[in-house]
């Protein structure tokens, strides 16, 4: 089990649960028991929190290196966060559906050849997620306890469901990114509630 230090931590632990990006579900994949901190008395898994905030830091590192960055999300709550990460990292994203051929189909109006996708569920963004497997660029998904993580290259375990977690994720994947390109995060005035689905 990892406990992170809360001072090496990208924000304090209390953000995380606040946000209830620790919160699973009660169906749990073989895929994701290893980033599972417990099981509640009501079967409902808790995340490992220090895990969550150590693999944001490693798609933080990737993302810093990549100047043509897709984020995707079909879900209702995933769609401002998407669109808010999108225009601060200085990327394009997909909110709603994901037409099939954006990456694989070079005649199709809005084709678009990415270095590297954050798809924000790979149970409902399949389509993306199967179209960067077909061009072979890294795929960095949050994961909650019900997905599988064939072929995503990094994981994200988090609450992939609710406003507040999505936002929180998106922004601190947004901030960081930025800092650990040097560039002025202060001057990009990014703010948590315009990641956050109302």
């Amino acid at each position: 089990m990892i406990m992170a230090k809360e001072k090496d931590m990208l924000v304090p632990r209390e953000q995380y649960l606040k946000a209830g990006a620790h919160i699973g579900m009660t169906f749990k994949t073989a895929d994701m028991q290893r980033f599972i901190y417990k099981i509640r008395p009501n079967g409902l898994a808790v995340l490992n929190i220090g895990i969550l905030d150590k693999h944001i830091h490693a798609a933080v590192k990737m993302l810093a290196r990549s100047k043509k960055i897709l984020a995707v999300s079909r879900k209702e709550n995933g769609r401002k966060p998407v669109k808010a990460f999108a225009k601060a990292v200085g990327g394009k994203c997909i909110a709603g559906r994901f037409m099939p051929g954006s990456l694989t189909n070079p005649n199709f109006k809005d084709f678009f050849e990415p270095e590297i996708i954050v798809i924000t569920d790979p149970a409902i963004d399949k389509q993306a997620l199967k179209e960067a497997v077909k061009i072979r660029i890294p795929i960095i998904a949050l994961c909650d306890t019900f997905n599988q993580t064939s072929f995503v290259d990094l994981v994200i375990p988090c609450n992939n469901k609710g406003k507040k977690s999505l936002g929180l994720i998106y922004y601190i994947l947004a901030k960081y990114t930025l800092k650990e390109r040097g560039q002025d995060v202060d001057a990009a005035k990014l703010k948590l509630e315009d990641f956050e689905t109302e």
